[in-house]
């Protein structure tokens, strides 16, 4: 399948170098018989061209965990509860994933009133499910420790977060230092002396940047090299991706799925998910350096609760019939000969991560970045 992918990327290269070579005889005519504006005006369109192609976002790899909800539920307090989340946005933080999906199953929301109702009214006063506590914390646990008063409310499920140990990821930046990207959120005063919005980057100035945005609005501000604050030039609002097209780690996002087949269906990244890996102790037993993954756009590696995916995807209306190695590309038993009988999700999370840290390497090395991704299906 990825054959066929990279012989149709190359036809339309082949055809516009032919085309290419057409237009230049055609313009050597033109100038020849003295129709030089002609000429020029199609070379500015081609500079034209050119320039928006680089101004087109750079299409990085990227790798997406799958996880449960229904992990939460099986805990005895809130305090645990957020001890558990805390090693996952550890984990996932120490290995670069850029998004962390938090899916529902048939079972848990059937037994979810039976089974858990003590524990939910030990862990929260807003008796939210455990896939809604998972995505909470996650998210705030991502978020900057200078920007989560702005961001979140006050909540009963936060009570424990302060006794986590931070994530300390690279956006995660202290007053004292200098990035060339900061996470900030906007204000609702307007910018003094100036068309724009103030926005809190965690400095001990705010900045101005060049657009009016809504109040209460995270943004990834691009500081350039000028450390004055008082200078009157306003800085950039850029995508979130802007800092990982240069290279850096810049946090997880966070996504909700009702179930296991709306993880795939719907996907956040254009043309989906183009390799899907399952984890069980039912899964081949690959050594991590013998195993050789394809060459990806969006990676993604899906993990079970306490029966395991097999559970997850019986349930699933959307997935009937058939069986984990149907569903994904690739299911792998990431720790065989495990001396428990059981392996915590929150386990295998950094067992599986670390088992696929080199295989991924391996891969990404062989990813071509394109500006303008083919279309697929998720």
């Amino acid at each position: 399948m990825g054959n066929k992918k990279k012989r149709g990327g190359l036809e339309p290269e082949l055809k516009e170098a032919a085309t290419g070579e057409n237009h230049e005889s055609q313009n050597e005519l033109s100038l020849a018989n003295g129709d030089s504006s002609s000429y020029d005006n199609k070379k500015k369109k081609k500079r034209k061209r050119d320039q928006l192609n680089d101004d087109a976002p750079i299409e990085v790899p990227t790798v997406s965990v799958a996880v449960p909800g229904s992990i939460i539920d099986n805990t005895q307090s809130l305090e645990l509860a957020t001890r558990l989340v805390g090693q996952i946005a550890r984990a996932v933080t120490i290995f670069r994933i850029d998004e962390v999906v938090v899916f529902d199953n048939k079972s848990s929301s059937d037994n979810y009133s039976r089974s858990s109702a003590a524990n939910r009214s030990n862990r929260s006063d807003e008796n939210e499910s455990g896939a809604a506590f998972l995505v909470r914390l996650l998210q705030y646990l991502e978020t900057p420790q200078y920007l989560r008063k702005a961001l979140f409310s006050m909540h009963s499920s936060l009570r424990f977060v302060g006794m986590l140990p931070p994530l300390d990821a690279p956006h995660h930046l202290r007053k004292h230092e200098w990035a060339p990207f900061r996470e900030g959120v906007t204000f609702k005063e307007n910018a003094p002396n100036s068309v724009g919005t103030l926005v809190d980057v965690g400095l001990n100035k705010h900045v101005v940047v060049d657009q009016v945005l809504d109040p209460g609005v995270r943004v990834t501000v691009a500081m350039g090299t000028n450390r004055n604050l008082d200078a009157d030039s306003p800085r950039q609002v850029v995508p979130p991706s802007k800092p990982k097209e240069s290279g850096m780690y810049w946090g997880y996002k966070v996504r909700y799925a009702p179930n296991i087949s709306s993880v795939f269906k719907n996907c956040s990244y254009k043309g989906g998910y183009d390799h899907l890996i399952g984890t069980s102790e039912h899964g081949d037993i690959v050594n991590s350096s013998d195993l050789t993954l394809p060459t990806f756009r969006h990676l993604l590696i899906a993990f079970g609760g306490l029966a395991g995916l097999e559970e997850s995807i019986e349930e699933d209306d959307g997935l009937k019939r058939k069986n984990a190695r149907e569903v994904f590309h690739s299911y792998f038993n990431t720790c065989p000969h495990q001396g428990s009988r059981t392996i915590r999700t929150e386990e295998a999370i950094f067992i599986s991560l670390q088992y696929f840290q080199e295989p991924i390497s391996r891969a990404l090395r062989g990813v071509e970045y394109k500006s303008k991704p083919e279309d697929g299906k998720c």
